[in-house]
């Protein structure tokens, strides 16, 4: 600690700057160009102090402390130069503007300093732009503090405000006509930065300045971001990024930022529906809870628990999750219970578990900064997973080495040293390459093979036959660019894997997780910061969804349920089921053999999602139960419900997340429950009571809920509510002293010293390309929607992104005299889909990609059934089809 003395009083403070010396002891002054999230700059001068030794006041920004240092923060010369500067400002500022947002920091200064009365502005019609849906701008209210522009070049890595013109003449504007035609990717925080409302979130102005404001997690990816919700009236106005969020540090994304509103949608289901005849209609709690227990009692006695399933859901919280597996396991006596995890990551969770012992990321996302070269891997990380994508651009800008193997050519490829754009499903060629130049040239790290890893000399046996050129033929990959990337990864460490559903989502998904963790055991990229092999997981709680037990084979803490049946029966008490459970893909399979009777899915649109919408709609409808329990009406509840359970946002209630990085994070209610709704662990917990099991679900709140979780996992003993208010921590946390587990497998792996390469040889996918399907379709999500849409479609995100498109490559357009914007049909083997087309620079000839965000296309009627050969995840990214023309769409349709 430095000894210092601020206006006359003797402090204590940490090394730093002047300012945040001043920010840490309380001391307010103004600083309008100043945000922790940026190099400061000390362009405004508006920080200004009088430090003893200097001959004329500084800036407190880019002040350093000393030991010893004599600061006046409100000295006659100080207040007089900082009077002038904000007099200056004030000149041309429009005098409403204050009254209007009295909290703004630089009307907090007016105030402070008496210039209301020197505002002599008005609000210029030319300066306005109204064109985004969620960001309002008024450069009448400019002040010129570039703070827009910098936080969109330090932190977003966008650089879409630019300055124009000099002196009086200085305009800020975006790159584009209007800001929505720039290149913004409406993350906000140039409106979250902006200290005068020049740039503002519209739903302020429409719907007031926040009551109060509630410290969250955010509903939508992995990523985890911690978030300020400010609510009025029991509504949400705004949501800012947490400042202390330790996954995204002061950092939205679009959704998370503004996509906030699908809790008010006016088709919003706030009520229990039973199916009937001519339809859905109302019906009590009571009654609902009553219909599903009678119904289950029914098909468990004539055909045994096995008839009986349940799925988890990404978007509940671990209490929920924990819950529907217990329910599924104790109440209905089956180990059928499975959830989303299974048609994305599940295959890095088994390629992980297997071959290191934990089947989760290894590392933190803040190993980003650590790591010399970033190799991203099937992972559009800056739409998909916008927070830490820009970090990674960050890193890169600041010199980090990047390489990225990706079938298109996302943003991150344009940062790239290397570009690896392997032909779809060819990923294990590609990486047995890169590990045959590792072995081959002498680049793996042999202090570590030597003392952590087993079956080396079996490895270099198998690997010496794929070569680089081997591959180039399979992969469409140059040998020279398979040699520098290796080198590049095994040379430059530390060296940090992030991959993504462009490695998992095919018939070889778990092993080509298994060849990317063979690349970082022989180079010794892990159990140290900025290495690690690290799944960008998708949904807000994928990882703590199957972590809590909702998956057929495994408990909760993810461990096997045989090895653990003791131990969960004793605290329990009672008998687990003895027959192996069905994963969702086996209960497809199973429903339409009609050996599955009933299904209860909640916050899962299954019939959308899965692929081959023939089949699992075929499935759903040999049901005789069907149980959906969500926000809205999803197309598995309008095709094939027979009850609907209306079940509360995130923002409705309290609970845990787990993200990405084994962090632990809680959720709290911000706004009431709308209608009838309830959170989903008192639905569950109701549930159990109807079908005259109580015991053991009489919890009051989710806290006690998640006592009983931490006394059943022992890695999460230590995380408990009282601990994760000051901030998430991550697992292992096995007591209440332990400070979570940044990095694993520093000295050990989970499944012991030493893990085991893996020989992992190329299975080409089934879906070959011929003449009458000479294309390879690859599915995704995009930065405006979220999977199935089902909260991003009930908000303004629409406007940025109305709906599903193809991308084609411009030389297949061409040919197939297609021009942008054209309806095209895409067909399959298995069905078809109408959409726009779009040209994109990005993808292979012969190569297209859309998403599956929407029920008017509906592509997952083009998806095949070929699945991962160990966990069936289904194969979203190699599906062969064909292309043409389609009709217009008719007027009104």
């Amino acid at each position: 600690m430095l000894r210092i003395t601020v206006d006359g009083q003797p402090r204590e403070c940490e090394p730093g700057t002047v300012l945040q010396a001043l920010e840490a002891l309380g001391i307010s002054i103004p600083a309008l160009c100043n945000d922790s999230r940026m190099a400061p700059v000390g362009a405004c001068r508006t920080c200004i102090v009088e430090v003893e030794g200097c001959g004329r006041p500084v800036a407190a920004c880019t002040q350093p402390v000393t030991d010893g240092m004599v600061v006046q923060t409100r000295s006659p010369t100080v207040e007089a130069q900082r009077r002038v500067l904000l007099r200056l400002l004030a000149s041309e500022y429009p005098a409403d503007a204050v009254a209007r947002h009295p909290d703004k920091p630089f009307h907090r200064a007016l105030r402070e300093y008496g210039l209301e009365g020197e505002l002599h502005g008005s609000h210029r019609p030319e300066l306005r732009d109204d064109s985004h849906p969620y960001i309002h701008v008024d450069m009448s209210q400019c002040i010129h503090c570039y703070r827009c522009v910098r936080i969109c070049d330090e932190v977003q890595g966008q650089f879409v405000w630019r300055v124009w013109n000099r002196g009086s003449n200085t305009r800020i504007l975006p790159d584009g006509p209007s800001l929505l035609e720039s290149s913004c990717v409406s993350c906000g925080a140039c409106v979250d930065s902006c200290p005068s409302g020049a740039l503002e979130d519209r739903t302020l102005l429409d719907r007031g300045w926040p009551e109060s404001w509630t410290l969250t997690t955010c509903p939508y990816c992995g990523v985890g971001c911690e978030m300020d919700v400010g609510t009025r009236g029991g509504r949400i106005v705004t949501v800012r990024p947490s400042r202390e969020g330790p996954s995204n540090r002061g950092h939205l994304c679009s959704k998370g930022r503004y996509a906030f509103g699908f809790g008010d949608a006016p088709d919003r289901v706030t009520v229990p529906l039973l199916r009937e005849d001519r339809g859905w209609r109302r019906a009590s709690w009571d009654e609902a809870l009553g219909f599903i227990a009678e119904r289950l009692r029914r098909l468990r006695g004539a055909h045994g628990p096995d008839a009986l399933a349940m799925l988890g859901s990404a978007r509940a919280t671990n209490e929920e999750n924990y819950l529907a597996q217990k329910l599924a396991r104790v109440v209905l006596g089956t180990n059928n219970v499975d959830c989303c995890a299974r048609v994305c990551h599940a295959p890095s969770a088994a390629a992980l578990k297997l071959m290191l012992g934990t089947g989760a990321s290894t590392n933190s996302f803040a190993d980003v900064d650590a790591a010399r070269t970033l190799l991203v891997a099937g992972s559009n990380t800056t739409e998909c997973h916008p927070v830490v994508g820009a970090r990674i651009k960050q890193a890169v800008l600041r010199g980090a080495k990047l390489i990225v193997i990706d079938s298109r050519r996302t943003e991150l490829a344009r940062y790239a040293d290397v570009h690896l754009q392997p032909r779809a499903g060819t990923d294990v060629p590609l990486l047995n390459a890169l590990a045959h130049v590792v072995v081959a040239e002498g680049l793996g790290n042999e202090d570590f093979l030597r003392e952590r890893v087993d079956a080396v000399e079996d490895f270099r046996a198998f690997i010496r036959a794929w070569t680089p050129e081997r591959a180039a033929e399979l992969c469409g990959v140059d040998a020279d660019a398979l040699r520098g990337a290796a080198r590049l990864y095994a040379t430059n460490g530390p060296s940090m894997m992030v991959h993504g559903l462009g490695m998992t989502e095919h018939v070889q998904g778990t092993e080509t997780v298994m060849a990317l963790i063979n690349l970082a055991l022989l180079t010794g990229n892990l159990g140290e910061p900025g290495t690690g092999v690290n799944p960008m997981r998708g949904q807000n709680n994928v990882q703590g969804s199957a972590h809590m037990g909702c998956e057929p084979g495994n408990l909760t803490g993810y461990v096997p349920l045989e090895a653990n049946r003791a131990r969960f029966e004793a605290a329990w008490g009672a008998q687990l089921p003895s027959s192996p459970g069905l994963d969702l893909m086996r209960m497809m399979d199973a429903a339409r053999e009609g050996r599955l009777k009933a299904l209860w899915a909640f916050g899962y649109d299954v019939l959308l999602t899965n692929p081959e919408a023939r089949a699992t709609r075929e499935a759903l409808e040999r049901l005789e139960l069907l149980v959906v329990q969500d926000l809205f009406l999803n197309e598995t509840a309008r095709a094939c419900g027979h009850v609907f359970l209306p079940a509360s946002t995130s923002f409705e209630k309290d609970g845990t997340f787990m993200n990405g990085e084994r962090r632990v994070q809680r959720v709290r209610r911000v706004q009431p429950p709308a209608g009838e709704s309830l959170p989903d662990w008192e639905i569950l917990c109701r549930a159990a009571r109807a079908l005259g099991h109580p015991e053991g679900f009489s919890f009051q709140s989710p806290e006690e809920v998640w006592d009983e979780v931490r006394r059943v996992w022992p890695a999460g003993a230590g995380l408990s509510y009282a601990r994760l208010e000051t901030g998430g921590l991550q697992w292992p946390c096995p007591d209440a002293t332990h400070p979570g587990t940044r990095v694993l497998h520093t000295h050990q792996f989970a499944s012991g010293q030493r893990a085991a390469l893996r020989r992992i040889d190329f299975t080409p996918s089934p879906e070959a390309r011929t003449d009458e399907y000479p294309f390879v379709l690859m599915t995704g999500r995009r930065l405006y929607q979220f999977n199935a849409g089902t909260m991003t479609m009930h908000t303004p995100h629409k406007v940025l992104q109305p709906g599903d498109w193809l991308d084609m490559a411009p030389a297949d357009a061409e040919r197939l005299g297609l021009e942008d914007g054209a309806r095209v049909r895409v067909r399959s083997r298995y069905g078809e889909a109408v959409l726009p087309m779009r040209r994109a620079e990005g993808l292979r000839p012969g190569e297209l990609f859309t998403t599956f965000h929407t029920p008017e296309v509906f592509i997952n009627a083009v998806t095949g059934p070929h699945q991962d050969g160990y966990t069936h995840t289904p194969e979203y990214k190699v599906t062969v089809v064909r292309v043409e023309r389609a009709e217009p769409r008719k007027e009104g349709a």
